[in-house]
């Protein structure tokens, strides 16, 4: 695999920013996804990335295993099951180009929804993200957005905010789910052809500068306040899915 200078430093900067994405700041994810789809083509992207998040997520949830809110993550694993299925079939059938509109858009539409949550729930009299209608959603979305853009991040990044947890429960709880979806994805993505040898020997050699973003992260989340901490990861998440709109 052949890359020039430039494709080099920012495939080292995605890894950084993935890494530091699962221990710091969740939103930065987008951002890594966008700059590995500039180095290579935005579907086998998907697969070069995924050993990437792995590692980064196994050094998450090792460094935050305490914080877990289990009760959150349970409800969502049929759903997540079945985002993940449609994800896979829509990835056979779907162009670069439009696959990263389309999230794009999935993205700041939930960011919106989320926005105006408290608005709506007052004037329907009704708690909308307390439903099992609102967790199959965010289970659904999630499945099929991880399987499809590794941007299930930006979904998660609205069901785990409407859960009002700390920023310490927000990253663990974080870190198990897409500990576990991301293994589960694996054999999945061997199948359509995005991880091979070479993509995974790439992944590999980028394994150190992942942990050393997953370092930086566990250095600057306690420096955040929680108020603070809540904005930015939203910010972030919009950026990173108006950069999607943009392929």
């Amino acid at each position: 695999m052949d890359l020039n200078w430039t494709q080099i430093i920012l495939a080292v900067t995605a890894a950084v920013m993935t890494g530091f994405s699962k221990t710091g700041i969740p939103g930065v994810g987008i951002f890594s996804v966008a700059l590995m789809a500039i180095v290579f083509p935005a579907k086998l992207s998907v697969g070069m990335i995924l050993p990437m998040l792995i590692t980064a997520d196994i050094v998450a949830v090792s460094y935050y295993r305490r914080t877990v809110v289990w009760k959150h993550l349970i409800v969502l694993i049929p759903w997540v099951l079945g985002g993940i299925l449609l994800g896979y079939f829509v990835m056979d059938r779907i162009g670069d180009s439009q696959l990263s509109v389309m999230l794009g858009t999935l993205i700041l539409s939930l960011l919106l929804l989320h926005l105006l949550k408290d608005r709506l729930e007052q004037k329907m009299r009704y708690p909308i993200t307390q439903t099992i209608y609102f967790q199959a959603a965010m289970g659904i979305l999630a499945g099929f957005a991880t399987m499809v853009g590794n941007v299930a991040g930006a979904i998660m990044t609205v069901y785990l905010l409407s859960k009002g947890l700390s920023k310490q429960a927000f990253i663990g709880t974080g870190a198990w789910f897409f500990l576990a979806v991301n293994l589960i994805k694996v054999p999945f993505n061997a199948s359509l052809g995005l991880i091979t040898a070479d993509t995974f020997v790439f992944s590999a050699w980028m394994a150190v500068p992942v942990l050393i973003g997953t370092w930086i992260g566990i250095k600057v989340v306690p420096k955040i306040p929680q108020a603070h901490f809540q904005t930015i990861i939203l910010v972030m998440t919009a950026l990173g899915a108006i950069r999607l709109l943009f392929p």
